[in-house]
């Protein structure tokens, strides 16, 4: 069953292990605490927006390691980030404010000594706090406010493109970043900040690890820390890529030794005094939130209405590896603006990220044909409790796992697919040479050809010849493998997409499928059910809509309003009262609105 508020179900609880983390609320944070014998908390503070979302598989095992050693662990997302509250005012300080609570949190456990373990901004801001600690981490710190939006807005226009490779417009006075917005008031807070003017130390052992980091470590030994100092070689796959991000193993075994060494163990025969955690809960007036772990040990959050709720639950499946929060917390900020509407929803992390465990073979989740069991689990747990959902969204990769789930199970009575890349994956198909190659870049190789920058990077071997031949053949044989979808000896097998999809129909269930312009996935749409618009919402349910002047993440607050629309108006025309009257009549195709000069004739908003 769910509990009531944000916090594990009963059947969270058996068999975890010591260290197994536990949700906990830090007044508008959302953070997973492990207790531990140890009379030494230790605090980690991640960094900010799209470096904490590559990092955060990452930082989870840090804390994992942190926490096996003994040490009661607490590692937190800042108002605004992740699954927390937004913040009551501005971010910057609600940010310091959280750390602030982490460090009482872990004092009111019992602990006599902190450690805290800031990654980035999160050490940067870690360093400013003012409250007693003994040992503080520093990885990679930014020296200032100012330092950080530098970098970020470098990031900004490598990150955030349209489809035709331009950096995405930015906001008046606001800078976005992987899908996150940095707003005037955070950017005029960053400028403030500045650790060179610090006249007390911020603990009394640091361990300074990073490019340039030499001035700050001799302004905290000039303050009478002892400081420690080293580099940190795998920065930038922890925090530059969040499809292929990698552990800093040796980095982080570094840093539990420093953050435990020494610490004081629990008085032997002395009684526990520590209090018990209390109830997590986060709510505001429109929304209440429960974690629940189910399944193989999956994590997942019920966002369900405050007042009056019809019963309808949207499961929601993210795309890539992109934890529960989403791909610039977008999930977070859905789930609550439907729960506003009455409408409740499941957002989850498959095994291989977020809070879930590994998969089985340590393998990436994207596009795993075994990882629509995960969303089969979750579909079962909100049954099990009440809440069996209707309909599913997913985004990418996630919209492949939606169509498995649709296809194989009969609870589900819609999806709504936002760039669907495929339908099916053919088994052997090495899903990480296809994402670098063929989602790095909207635009094929043989469109890239005609641009002048193309030939330059080959000539300076920027991009090899093999692997230009090889995401050739490869887009070859995709072609030629769309082209011959609708042919009659591939569609007479009852296993082809269009065969599928027509049974789906018959037993009432709906596709709503979305993209935003010139997406890679649309030749799909048009390889399987033609060009005719009104034919495709015939055997889909609905029209395709196409959504211009968006990038494929949706990022901008007005490509995720038409998101909410959508999947709003399928989850009102699915309902059983409706399905009842009407399950097998398709919704009215409506007009395409601004054709171009795309081929495929579909209903397109602007």
């Amino acid at each position: 069953m769910l509990t009531d508020g944000m916090g594990f179900s009963p059947e969270a609880g058996a068999g975890l292990a010591a260290t197994e983390p536990v949700p906990v609320a830090l007044g508008d944070a959302f953070g997973w605490y492990s207790p531990g014998a140890s009379r030494r908390g230790v605090l980690l503070c991640g960094t900010f927006g799209f470096e904490q979302w590559c990092a955060y598989r990452s930082w989870r095992e840090l804390a994992g390691m942190i926490a096996a050693a003994g040490c009661p662990t607490l590692r937190f997302d800042y108002p605004g980030q992740g699954d927390s509250r937004d913040p009551q005012g501005p971010e910057i300080p609600a940010a310091l404010d959280a750390i602030r609570a982490g460090i009482a949190f872990l004092r009111e456990r019992g602990a006599e000594e902190i450690a805290v373990v800031g990654l980035r901004l999160g050490a940067t801001l870690a360093a400013l706090t003012g409250d007693g600690v003994d040992r503080l981490v520093m990885l990679s710190p930014f020296p200032s406010g100012k330092a950080y939006r530098r970098e970020m807005a470098m990031q900004a226009r490598l990150i955030d493109v349209m489809p035709d490779r331009t950096p995405m417009p930015q906001e008046p006075d606001s800078l976005m970043i992987g899908s996150f917005l940095l707003g005037p008031q955070t950017l005029a807070d960053l400028a403030r900040l500045d650790l060179a003017a610090a006249e007390r130390a911020p603990a009394s052992r640091i361990l300074m690890l990073g490019p340039k980091v030499d001035t700050l470590a001799e302004r905290y030994r000039a303050l009478g820390s002892t400081v420690e100092t080293g580099p940190f070689p795998d920065l930038t796959q922890l925090v530059s890529d969040p499809l292929f991000s990698r552990t800093p193993d040796q980095t982080f075994a570094l840093v539990r030794d420093f953050a435990v060494a020494e610490a004081p163990a629990a008085i032997s025969g002395a009684p526990a005094v520590t209090p018990a955690l209390p109830p997590c809960r986060l709510e505001d007036e429109t929304w209440r939130e429960e974690v629940t772990r189910f399944g193989p040990g999956l994590v997942g959050i019920l966002c369900r209405p405050a007042g009056h709720w019809s019963g309808d639950t949207v499961l929601v499946v993210n795309s890539g590896r992109n934890p529960r929060a989403g791909h610039g917390r977008q999930t977070t900020r859905l789930a609550r603006r439907l729960a506003a509407s009455g409408i409740a929803s499941f957002r989850f992390d498959l095994r291989g990220i977020g809070d879930s465990p590994d998969r089985p073979d340590g393998s990436l989740p994207l596009y795993a044909a075994d990882s629509v069991a995960d969303v089969t689990a979750a579909v079962d747990h909100l049954a099990a409790s009440g809440h069996t959902p209707g309909v599913v969204l997913g985004n990418c990769s996630g919209a492949y796992q939606a169509f498995q789930a649709l296809s194989l199970d009969p609870r589900l009575r819609a999806a709504v697919l936002v760039n669907l890349y495929c339908f099916d994956l053919k088994p052997g198909t090495d899903v990480e040479t296809m994402v670098r190659d063929t989602f790095r870049h909207s635009q094929g190789y043989m469109a890239r050809a005609r641009q002048g920058r193309f030939w330059r990077q080959i000539v300076s071997g920027e991009i090899g010849l093999t692997r230009i031949a090889r995401a050739l053949l490869r887009d070859g044989a995709a072609r030629l493998d769309r082209w011959t979808a609708r042919m009659p000896w591939r569609t007479w097998r009852g296993t082809s997409v269009a065969g599928r999809v027509a049974r789906l129909r018959r037993r009432g269930a709906r596709i709503c499928m979305v993209y935003s312009a010139d997406d890679l996935g649309i030749p799909t749409v048009r390889a399987h059910f033609g060009e005719s618009q009104a034919r495709i919402a015939r055997r889909l349910g609905y029209p395709v809509e196409i959504l211009e002047g968006t990038d494929h993440n949706l990022s901008r607050a007005p490509d995720q309003d038409r998101i909410f629309a959508i999947l709003e108006r399928v989850v009102r025309d699915t309902r059983p009262e409706i399905r009842a009257g009407s399950a097998s009549e398709p919704a009215a195709p409506r007009p395409a609105r601004a054709p171009g000069d795309l081929s495929l004739q579909l209903s397109r908003s602007g």
